[in-house]
C-alpha cells in the first residue's frame, strides 16, 4: 500500500519566452511593474530579462514603443500560461480597441521550449516573431543559442536576416 502523504508531486518546468511591449503611460514602469507581476505569480519564474528598446510601431499612427524580452521558468501548461498574460495585460489597463493600436501593455508567447502548437487561440512559435525586430533584437540578447522550432534556426541567426534599424537601445537610466 502507498502512503499518499508521502507522494511528492512535482510539475515539470518549462522554459518559455515572452515579448513585452507598451507605448502608452509610464511604458518603462509598466514593463517592469508586469515583470514584477509575473514573478509574483504561482507557477512562473522570471529567469531573466532583456534590456529595453525603442522601437517604431507597426500599424496605425501612434507613439514609438519601448520593447523587451524575458525568459520564464512556468509550471503551467500553453494556454494557462496565455491566460495568465493576458489577465496581467488588463490589469495593467489593455484595452484592446484596434488591431496593431497602442496599448498600455502587451505581452506576447513567443516559445514554449520546443514546442509547436496551432490552435485558434494559440500559435506557438509566436507566428511573426522571426519577422519582427523588435522582438528578436532583445530576444538575441538573452536567449541566442534558442533553436526556433520551425525554421530550427537559433535567434541569434534570425536576428541577423532583419533590417534591425528601427530597434534601439533605450538609453534611459535606471
Amino acid at each position: 500500500m502507498v502512503n499518499n502523504s508521502e507522494k511528492l508531486v512535482t510539475m515539470k518546468t518549462t522554459l518559455s519566452a515572452i515579448a513585452l511591449g507598451s507605448n502608452l503611460g509610464d511604458s518603462r514602469a509598466t514593463l517592469e511593474g508586469a515583470l514584477i507581476k509575473l514573478d509574483q505569480t504561482s507557477g512562473i519564474t522570471v529567469k531573466s530579462h532583456s534590456s529595453w528598446y525603442k522601437t517604431a510601431p507597426v500599424g496605425p499612427s501612434q507613439p514609438d514603443y519601448l520593447n523587451g524580452c524575458a525568459l520564464l521558468e512556468v509550471e503551467q501548461n500553453p494556454q494557462e500560461l496565455l491566460k495568465t498574460l493576458l489577465g496581467i495585460e488588463q490589469e495593467f489597463g489593455r484595452v484592446r480597441k484596434e488591431h496593431w493600436g497602442p496599448r498600455t501593455l502587451d505581452l506576447d508567447l513567443l516559445l514554449f521550449d520546443d514546442l509547436i502548437l496551432d490552435t485558434p487561440d494559440l500559435q506557438i512559435p509566436h507566428p511573426r516573431m522571426t519577422q519582427r525586430a523588435f522582438v528578436l533584437v532583445p530576444l538575441a540578447e538573452i536567449a541566442p543559442d534558442w533553436i526556433e522550432p520551425v525554421s530550427k534556426l537559433a535567434i541569434s541567426e534570425l536576428v541577423q536576416k532583419l533590417d534591425c534599424s528601427g530597434v534601439s537601445l533605450d538609453q534611459v537610466s535606471d
